[in-house]
């Protein structure tokens, strides 16, 4: 019974924020001279549109959340070398505004290496053609680069006084990502850039903390944090008893690639983990990612990344709540807030409850107030456990919270309904709003699939993809001559790459295709062709799904055509140190925002139809005389 009273006793609460001295010790962070247990949650202004950031961030709020998580996203914001964007999708002073109107704290990772599936993790390609740089490390072109844009982001949010020391929002700010993942690859000079990472952000006198997450030698005073699905298991702690433990990336499901499918994570479990951080590491900040997903609208998003991000999180990917997630979460936050006090300011102990696999965590506070969390770590049964005399049935792989350490009010696996609050399984529903079947609705596009005399970009060898289109494009021709003997039959193309799919054309015919996957960067094509005597064409499409997103010296990645080869008659000749010609899509898009399929047929031309400016539009083609190459938004 005391799970129904304790709910209503916190649904009655008003939750306000206000601006204000930010500090921390080892127990929390402090705002305004207050310790808070935080709950925070992963929105990403570009994933979303600005008419949705309002219903995202008040659902959030409903579902218990104090705080509104972002990433920083530079490729949006600096496509070019000093010229900035912050219009539409990418308004992140407006996003930040509307979560200050909604009375949340913020927190602004700024990187402004993401990695976030996004696109070359975040970093404008433009970098990479900065001479002498090397990505994230002690290397004086990359930091210039990272600290100008850094403090441009930091002068943009004090202008607006959205800093906590100012009165707004933002108390908790992110300087690099996860960089400990490729640190080791760097010697002393990633050492060297940790400190320096840190020194230059705190330089910045924003009056509110940095983290670096999964940075177990963050420098003081930068706090590090954790990012995993049990941070309770694994996280070894701050690495100082004056730093709060934080978890910065709490994984709700797992993005799904290309060829994969969904993962969705049971909300038991995510449950399970904040709680058992919040109650053995005295955790007080914990951040889902995502809370809403969203959309990777256009190219934004890295290699075989689908454009669905985190579809299965509390909020879909259209802003919708997902039971029981949503529900579950917003049950768990109210449970511990009504503890918080204890757990800020009371001594922690532990103890067993009769087994290595049963334990509680208890929480006395010097007016007597009490609060205990009973752990199950059982994955396969179902126990009671005796604690202070009173029995109390854990199911397998659960935590039981009794904020008074009395009654329970909330166990980790009992995802449940409540009058009010609907926790059971929902499904969406897709109703047909639009149809795009009049021939009005549609418009279309030719490009002659080109030869070698038709390019103007010629080399002698093939060339890397990513530095030949800068990013300007996800498609790439790759065309030269063979003059093919008379007395030759029948003959075997064969081609590696590590693009992420590939085309082949004969003299304008389409003689075959193949793709790569997530876990394989290279794949081959081979297939019979029967060239004509004399001069033939080959042309060969080489098309990317999203650039690379992570990974150490990731200016050095490599991808596109790396070798061609023509057998016949026994006899092998590599053309990979050959004249080459190359040809972006001469396709003019007439509109960034519009969707393209793009199919080809035998008579030499590729085709585009173009339909109005729809988001994910499928098109309900009959049986084609032509064969359909992979979707894709393409944008010039």
């Amino acid at each position: 019974m005391g799970c129904w009273w304790w709910f209503a006793v916190l649904s009655a609460a008003v939750t306000s924020v206000c601006g204000g001295e930010v500090t921390y010790d080892g127990r929390s962070l402090i705002i305004n001279g207050q310790r808070k247990i935080l709950f925070s949650g992963s929105i990403h202004y570009p994933r979303s549109t600005p008419e949705m950031w309002p219903s995202l961030i008040s659902q959030a709020k409903q579902g218990g959340i104090d705080v509104i998580e972002t990433y920083v996203f530079w490729n949006q914001h600096e496509p070019k070398p000093g010229q900035y964007d912050f219009s539409g999708r990418r308004d992140i002073v407006r996003f930040i505004k509307e979560v200050q109107e909604q009375g949340l704290y913020a927190c602004l990772r700024i990187g402004p290496f993401i990695q976030s599936e996004w696109n070359y993790g975040g970093f404008p390609f433009w970098l990479h053609d900065v001479p002498g740089i090397v990505y994230r490390t002690d290397n004086e072109p990359f930091k210039f680069y990272m600290q100008n844009f850094t403090t441009k982001i930091v002068e943009m949010m004090k202008s607006e006084n959205l800093y906590a020391s100012q009165g707004g929002p933002i108390i908790l700010q992110q300087i690099e990502n996860e960089y400990k993942t490729v640190e080791a690859h760097f010697g002393e000079d990633g050492k060297r850039y940790v400190l320096w990472a840190a020194n230059m952000a705190v330089g910045l006198e924003t009056g509110v903390p940095w983290v670096m997450c999964k940075q177990d030698d963050a420098p003081d005073p930068v706090i590090n944090s954790c990012n995993g699905r049990r941070c309770g298991e694994t996280f070894a702690g701050p690495n100082s008893p004056n730093k709060p433990a934080i978890w910065t990336e709490n994984w709700t499901s797992r993005y799904p690639l290309f060829g994969e499918d969904a993962s969705p994570r049971p909300v038991e479990d995510i449950a399970f983990h904040v709680a058992l951080f919040v109650a053995k590491m005295n955790g007080s900040f914990v951040n889902y990612y995502m809370y809403h997903g969203g959309t990777n609208f256009g190219r934004t998003a890295s290699e075989y990344v689908q454009t669905a991000y985190y579809d299965e999180a509390p909020l879909d990917e259209y802003g919708l709540i997902q039971q029981p997630t949503w529900g579950h979460l917003k049950e768990l936050h109210a449970a511990v807030k009504l503890c918080s006090e204890t757990l800020l300011q009371g001594a922690q102990s532990n103890l067993s409850l009769g087994t290595k696999l049963q334990e509680a965590y208890v929480f006395r506070g010097q007016s007597g107030k009490c609060a205990a969390f009973l752990v199950n770590n059982d994955s396969r049964t179902d126990v009671t456990v005796v604690f202070q005399n009173t029995s109390y049935e854990l199911p397998r792989k659960s935590i039981s919270i009794l904020p008074d350490c009395k009654n329970e009010a909330f166990n980790t696996a009992k995802a449940s309904f409540r009058p009010g609050l609907i926790t059971q399984q929902n499904t969406r529903s897709i109703q047909t709003v639009t149809k795009f079947n009049s021939t009005e609705q549609w418009e279309e596009y030719e490009e002659s699939i080109p030869n070698f005399d038709d390019t103007s970009s010629r080399a002698n060898t093939l060339l890397e993809q990513m530095n030949t289109t800068k990013d300007a494009s996800d498609y790439l021709w790759y065309t030269f001559r063979y003059n093919n003997d008379p007395s030759n039959g029948q003959s075997v193309l064969s081609t590696n790459s590590r693009a992420h799919a590939l085309h082949a054309f004969v003299n304008g015919r389409h003689t075959g295709s193949q793709h790569g996957s997530s876990s394989n960067l290279s794949f081959s094509l081979e297939n019979t062709v029967f060239f004509r005597a004399g001069i033939n064409n080959v042309s060969l499409l080489s098309v990317m799904v999203g650039l690379p997103d992570s990974g150490a010296y990731l200016e050095r990645r490599v991808a596109g055509l790396r070798r061609v080869k023509i057998q016949s008659n026994g006899r092998l000749k590599d053309f990979t140190n050959n004249p080459w010609g190359y040809q972006f899509l001469q396709f003019l898009c007439p509109n960034l925002s519009k969707n393209f399929i793009w199919t080809f047929h035998q008579s030499h031309r590729c085709k585009f139809f173009a339909t109005p400016s729809h988001p994910k539009v499928k098109i309900p083609f009959e049986k084609p005389h032509h064969q359909v190459l992979p979707k894709n938004q393409l944008q010039c």
